[in-house]
């Protein structure tokens, strides 16, 4: 894979992937504004998947489980711009604003598409990429102009944006349900349960009667056979889908769960 990226500031960038696809388990720390040049993404969520192409404008909420899977597109890289809307950077925003938020169950995606303002600002950004010495404030402006602009577009993403609470305990089972298909480090299922990682462990073994690693392999794998069987897709996508990192791992243990390889089921 040949990725390449520039940055204004930790906060801002420019990232280009140029390999046939690029694919993640991610948990968002932040929430990400992302503006597409050219290529193609899916991100595919617990009860959501998305697609977004050249041109598209949007919001992904912190805290946020999702796979993401980058692809070039029409002989072009996949090319994105990416500002971080960091908590700190937040905080800042909304001290002294009168704001409530109300909490939100699972936050969504939040689509601009062709949104004129939203533009401007993001491909305000793209000189800077090539220069050396960038005015030092320039960021910081930049991403409050971001801001106020999302808060003019959608009066609902004070909501989002100015809820600066962590993860609360919740129930542990109900959440591993529908979120084991993101192949995330048990300390990141652990904090979005509101957690720690030995409470965790303990509360799953209560729960399933089994360890995190087994029934998270175990609930993929079955999750696979539906795919392959009732979906008839095809065993590369549905080996990342469910949160297997390469193909060859996938069909080996699929085998040794079911007796069979995936390929069979399709053939």
């Amino acid at each position: 894979m040949e990725y390449q990226a520039r940055y204004i500031t930790e906060d801002i960038k420019l990232s280009s992937y140029e390999d046939k696809f690029f694919k993640s388990d991610i948990m968002f720390d932040q929430h990400m504004l992302v503006w597409f040049l050219s290529g193609e993404t899916k991100i595919i969520q617990a009860d959501a998947t998305y697609t977004f192409g050249k041109g598209d404008i949007f919001l992904i909420p912190r805290n946020q489980l999702a796979t993401i899977i980058n692809y070039p597109k029409d002989g072009e890289p996949h090319k994105t711009v990416v500002m971080h809307l960091s908590t700190e950077t937040l905080k800042k925003f909304y001290a002294g604003k009168n704001i409530n938020p109300q909490p939100q169950k699972s936050p969504k995606i939040f689509l601009f598409k062709n949104h004129l303002l939203l533009e401007s600002c993001l491909a305000s950004l793209i000189p800077y990429f090539d220069m050396e010495n960038i005015p030092e404030d320039i960021a910081s402006i930049k991403i409050t102009e971001a801001i106020s602009i999302l808060r003019t577009v959608d009066q609902e993403i004070d909501h989002v944006l100015a809820n600066f609470e962590e993860p609360g305990k919740i129930d542990l089972a109900d959440y591993m349900e529908k979120n084991f298909m993101f192949n995330l480090p048990l300390e990141k299922f652990s904090y979005l349960t509101g957690r720690s990682l030995t409470t965790f462990k303990r509360d799953f073994k209560k729960s399933f009667t089994m360890t995190p690693q087994r029934w998270l392999t175990h609930k993929r794998l079955e999750l696979a056979y539906y795919q392959l069987t009732e979906k008839k897709k095809k065993p590369l996508e549905v080996c990342y889908e469910v949160g297997f990192e390469n193909l060859s791992h996938f069909s080996f243990a699929f085998k040794k769960q079911f007796g069979i390889s995936p390929s069979f089921l399709v053939s």
